[in-house]
């Protein structure tokens, strides 16, 4: 029964990845609604659309210096909370742009969802990873980021179903169904168990202490996880770190350790946005119009399947995240997609010379679901686990909003780069793709450690060492004495 409840608390933080999926698949949805477009006298490529779309990256990058403190001061559960009164009111906000007609409206909506996602983002995966059983970390971790894609799914679900509708009921419903998620969240965070670290550190051994035999020991005081996690929360866990000053971030920068921990950290955010899913997520409609595929039907349609398909890759990989471990799949992903793209390219410049080539369309389509195959069995599962967890407590809330940045800032990118090359150069954006994966995953190769089947604890071993990827690939064991004593 702990099992289960517990498992329910945990789903409340993967509910953040929900949202983000949610609101981040939304607008790229609406841009193959002609009636929205008509609307807002938009276009779904080109400046208009980057600009529109790039409000929610900045409303993220806004929220770097309130992150942190956020998630710090008042706990996981107050982070995930505040956020997702943000996102309810952003909804609200972009919603009633019908009885106004303002585009600035319609910006200033995606700024503050931008806002807000950042911060629930950063406080759902944090919540996750610290408060999961230690023996399912990374697996349910993992699986937390794949609740991007039940956001993705249900953001293009409403926007098919709506899309038939007629007037301006077929935007605003899908606009309207960003509180769901946000709802849930801000009614059940009161009633979840607090993160039992950031109960440790803020002076309430005994509430965490309470946390760990309840939820980690199963009733039992004398678990050999729960004496386990104490003794390491004794040894690495800073009484007086800098996550008790909001303003302080000493921490992220004081030795080689940390900064190896923070540029791991933003490196994979960032790489992880720039493997070209971008483009497919947020301007999925324009890049089927350079395959030939142009009603609105059909590219809601394609869009609904391929968050589907996405979301079984996910799933799969990660069920193998503590098996293969996350360095295998990283660099499988990042080593695939660059493949993938080198078909698209074809793909495309063949239909491109010849628009009646029905088989370069198709394979076309063919290529953009291997793309979501090869991406998401790999990176997805990692994006909401691989940040959190290369970061020691002291560094984690304010290192994950620096994570934020990096994915905001590579969103950017995405969000006014990708829309006007499509628009300029067609299928030639691909090449970009092609080399640039390519690039990525030989960084991957020299500089990311492995963390599987390592504790939070652990990992701080592994970073303080001459080479951490070296050090993390030997294997290591935790001996128990009878008694629960950790010997080595």
């Amino acid at each position: 029964m702990h099992t289960f409840k517990l498992i329910g608390c945990i789903l409340l933080g993967c509910f953040c990845q929900t949202m983000n999926g949610f609101d981040g698949s939304v607008f790229g949805g609406l841009t193959a609604n002609k009636t929205f477009l008509n609307f807002f006298h938009g276009t779904a490529d080109g400046e208009w659309a980057a600009i529109n779309s790039a409000m929610y990256q900045i409303g993220g990058v806004c929220a770097l210096p309130f992150v942190g403190p956020a998630i710090d001061t008042w706990g996981r559960r107050y982070g995930m909370h505040i956020g997702a009164w943000l996102i309810i009111i952003g909804a609200v906000i972009n919603g009633t742009t019908e009885l106004t007609h303002n585009v600035g409206q319609l910006k200033g909506g995606r700024f503050l969802l931008g806002f807000g996602v950042s911060i629930v983002s950063a406080a759902g995966p944090i919540y996750v990873v610290e408060t999961a059983h230690p023996a399912w970390r990374g697996l349910l971790t993992a699986y937390c980021n794949t609740f991007w894609f039940t956001g993705s799914i249900l953001a293009s679900g409403a926007i098919r179903g709506a899309i038939t509708l007629t007037g301006n009921t077929s935007w605003t419903i899908p606009i309207y169904l960003q509180m769901v998620f946000p709802g849930l969240i801000a009614i059940f965070t009161w009633f979840i168990p607090e993160s039992p670290r950031w109960l440790y550190v803020n002076n309430k051994r005994e509430k965490a202490v309470q946390v760990l035999n309840e939820w980690h020991g199963y009733g039992h005081a004398d678990s050999a996880w729960v004496k386990l996690e104490l003794e390491e929360y004794e040894a690495f866990l800073n009484m007086d770190g800098a996550d008790k000053r909001w303003w302080d971030y000493r921490a992220l920068f004081r030795n080689r350790a940390s900064v190896y921990r923070i540029t791991v950290n933003c490196l994979f955010s960032i790489f992880a946005q720039w493997a070209g899913n971008g483009v497919l997520s947020y301007f999925l409609p324009a890049v089927l119009t350079t395959a030939g595929y142009t009603e609105s039907i059909t590219q809601a349609n394609i869009n609904l399947g391929y968050a589907c398909f996405q979301f079984v890759f996910a799933l799969t990989g990660a069920a193998f995240v503590d098996r293969i471990g996350r360095r295998p799949l990283m660099l499988f992903s990042m080593c695939g997609t660059s493949l993938v793209w080198v078909g698209m390219t074809i793909a495309t410049a063949q239909f491109n010379q010849d628009k009646t080539n029905d088989s370069a369309a198709r394979a076309s389509i063919a290529m953009i679901f291997i793309f979501g195959a090869v991406y998401s069995v790999g990176l997805t599962p990692l994006q909401a686990l691989y940040p959190v967890e290369v970061l020691s407590f002291e560094m984690r809330a304010k290192g994950m909003a620096f994570s934020s940045l990096a994915v905001n800032a590579g969103g950017m990118l995405n969000q006014f780069a990708w829309p006007i090359a499509l628009s300029k150069i067609g299928w030639h954006t691909y090449i970009i793709f092609i080399i640039w994966n390519a690039v990525m995953a030989t960084v991957f190769y020299f500089f990311m450690p492995e963390t599987k089947n390592r504790t939070l604890e652990e990992l701080d071993t592994i970073f303080e060492s001459p080479n951490p990827v070296k050090t993390s690939l030997k294997a290591h064991k935790v001996a128990l004495a009878n008694d629960g004593t950790i010997l080595a």
